[in-house]
């Protein structure tokens, strides 16, 4: 087991507070671990100059791992304006381009790798219902990772059959999926040969993910062979609206859709008797990304695009990414004339995504069919389960708010049989026993969903995104907004872009690219080709450790005393690095120094705690919680001393920080020497 640091009273002296690496606290308070302490003294983040471009990658491609439909594109480096998108994809719903793939994966009976997308689904489909429930098919999993707040490598994820497996070979089975056909499909394009290590790979991640669910995208990046271990570099995290604000750069105004130039109501032009379809341009747009998917290649400005060429210097828009699990808002300016982003406020959003409106829909179906047949019905027809899914996810893509006449959404045959054997009556019966009206039932075996109805499944969902956006705009950092960019599947909604029209459109200019679903994938591969592009970002949360101050009666707790070789510290102080909401440039550090406990030592543990507050003092306050750790590995004992012994308890090991990237990372090295120690920052072993 490792060693924790120790205090070494003679070579810790700080000026002003006197901070000291702690001892265990007394074993009545039963703390396990201990406070520590830097050699240096706090100090806001410094610039550090640094290449992210060193390595000399060939080719960048980006996973956008959707909780809905996922997909990769590439861009060669040495032709950074053509953006290459994935191959179309074989199978589908009718009416639903299909540039990117279900995030859908089936696993054998022995949980090996079977398929992924449209062809999971479809041969999940086609298994007899008794073969069905020893497979594993695995729909919208990536929600679990936003909703686990203890997430470790050994989190399990449910298959729709019940049978469980461990999270991270179900996401790195899916990475390892897409980095074969990527790959292949680059080599293709490629006339050199393509080495492993030429290629930077970007996955994306909703910007409301915490670090513990970062690190685990890593993880299983590793784990599919993404990247080796041994090269971080290689793989970039990019946050999802991030990705889609730098795409958002590059757009002509023929590439997007102004809401505010064409005001709606119930979905329908305000000079429209009622007869007119919604938003013609919207049409328009669609048939020009239909012409243009046949080339899967996209062409961006070298610069920034026209749409840009209104906005100032120190003007602010909101990007709002719509997905399918999450809605995450960022709030970003844009640095003129070198186009750099800086973002204004910390990154905030939740899990308002479509999938609400599925969730509405399985809720409906309880109301209607009873909790306990949905749950029987899930259990032993899987497949069929995912069949009526998927019908109403095909409906649920055509509902509007003018539409006047119901949507028929067919029910499995295997649905109405095992009704009548579950209940002993018919679909139609429980119906009408429900009095729930605004569902009816055909005769063809279809459920018909009123526009009232689909209006309760919807409202939820869209309410909670316009609340959480309206919120937002209010704040004094965001004051001043001039545009409102809808990204993500859930923006192709019509009933959401009414809404937001209704409710903002007062306040800003909502656009919408037309490529909207593919607005963050394109994003992400700019990102990967630059990604010193957002200059500053807002840190989500209050980061530190525990350290020892020379105790001061009257303003410290005496709870926190202890009393060590004759001297009275304050225990559990919490030493900030960063602050939430505080802003950090790209390439500002933190430092700090420690010294190991003793001679012979070999690792340093550094317990690191967070807070969604910056109202803390110490890290026993409610609301601070331990989140990570970071691990030094030290070197062999220096040469020249008695056992190393003298020189190494005055041994200075030079940590340094870095806040302002989409992850957090960490570096030391041994000022003796100036060898490079092995650092580590982990986040999900808690």
């Amino acid at each position: 087991m490792a060693d924790i640091l120790q205090p070494d009273m003679n070579s810790l002296q700080v000026p002003g507070e006197n901070n000291h690496i702690s001892a265990p606290s007394s074993p009545s308070v039963g703390r396990n671990d201990c406070s520590i302490a830097p050699l240096t003294p706090s100090a806001s983040p410094r610039p550090e100059a640094r290449s992210r471009m060193a390595h000399a990658f060939s080719v960048v491609v980006a996973i956008d791992f959707g909780t809905t439909s996922s997909g990769y594109a590439f861009s060669f480096t040495q032709d950074p304006e053509a953006i290459h998108m994935m191959r179309r994809w074989e199978g589908g719903d009718p009416g639903v381009a299909n540039q990117k793939s279900p995030t859908s994966l089936l696993l054998t009976p022995e949980l090996k790798f079977h398929s992924f997308g449209f062809a999971a689904r479809d041969n999940y489909h086609d298994l007899d219902p008794e073969e069905a429930q020893h497979w594993l098919y695995f729909d919208k999993f990536k929600m679990k990772i936003h909703s686990t707040t203890d997430l470790t490598m050994e989190t399990e994820l449910e298959a729709v059959s019940g049978r469980k497996v461990r999270a991270i070979e179900v996401f790195s089975h899916a990475l390892r999926f897409f980095r074969v056909h990527a790959l292949k499909e680059v080599k293709d394009q490629s006339s050199s040969v393509l080495e492993g290590d030429k290629v930077r790979w970007v996955i994306t991640v909703p910007a409301v993910w915490r670090q513990p669910a970062k690190q685990f995208m890593r993880e299983a990046a590793y784990l599919a062979g993404l990247v080796s271990p041994d090269s971080p570099e290689q793989l970039l995290i990019a946050l999802e609206p991030e990705a889609a604000s730098i795409y958002c750069r590059k757009l002509h105004l023929h590439q997007v859709i102004d809401l505010s130039l064409r005001p709606m109501t119930n979905g329908l032009s305000l000079e429209s008797d009622g007869c007119r379809p919604f938003d013609s341009s919207f049409r328009q747009a669609r048939e020009q990304l239909r012409k243009a998917r046949h080339s899967r290649t996209f062409l961006v400005e070298r610069g920034t695009g026209e749409l840009w060429s209104e906005m100032q210097t120190g003007d602010r828009y909101i990007v709002a990414d719509c997905g399918g699990g999450t809605v995450d808002l960022t709030v970003h300016q844009i640095e003129q004339p070198q186009g750099t982003l800086k973002e204004l406020y910390k990154v905030s959003g939740g899990p308002y995504g479509a999938v609400g409106v599925d969730l509405a829909f399985e809720a409906m179906l309880c109301q209607i069919f009873g909790e306990d047949f949905i749950k029987s019905f899930k259990a032993k027809r899987p497949a069929a389960w995912v069949d009526l899914t998927i019908a109403f996810e095909a409906r649920k893509r055509t509902a509007t708010p003018g539409r006047s006449n119901a949507l028929n959404i067919s029910l499995p045959f295997s649905f109405i049989d095992f009704y009548k054997r579950y209940r002993g009556e018919s679909v139609e019966t429980a119906l009408r026993k429900s009095n729930m009206n605004i569902v009816k039932w055909s005769s063809q075996g279809m459920l018909r969903l009123t526009p009232e109805a689909m209006n309760e499944l919807f409202q939820p969902t869209i309410n909670n995104i316009i609340k959480h956006i309206e919120e937002l705009m209010q704040r004094q950092e965001v004051q001043g907004v001039r545009f409102l960019f809808l990204v993500g599947g859930f923006a192709e909604s019509p009933m959401l872009q009414q809404a937001a029209q209704n409710a903002l459109g007062q306040m800003c200019r909502i656009i919408i690219p037309q490529d909207v679903g593919l607005t963050i994938l394109k994003g992400a591969v700019l990102f990967g080709l630059d990604p010193t592009v957002v200059r500053v970002r807002r840190c989500p949360l209050t980061y530190g450790v525990g350290v020892l101050n020379r105790f001061v009666e009257g303003r410290h707790p005496r709870d926190k005393l202890l009393v060590k070789e004759g001297r009275d510290w304050c225990t559990d102080i919490l030493d900030r690095f960063v602050s939430v909401d505080q802003s950090v440039a790209l390439g500002e550090v933190v430092r700090r120094s420690y010294t190991p406990a003793r001679s012979g030592q070999r690792k340093i543990i550094i317990n690191i705690y967070c807070s969604v507050s910056d109202d803390v003092v110490y890290i026993s306050d409610p609301g601070v919680r331990k989140c990570g750790a970071i691990t030094l590995d030290l070197p062999d004992a220096l040469p020249g001393t008695v056992d190393g012994a003298e020189r190494s308890e005055r041994r200075e090991i030079r940590t340094t920080m870095q806040f302002g990237d989409t992850e957090i990372k960490v570096m030391a090295v041994d000022m003796a020497t100036n060898r490079t120690v092995r650092a580590a920052i982990d986040f999900l072993s808690n």
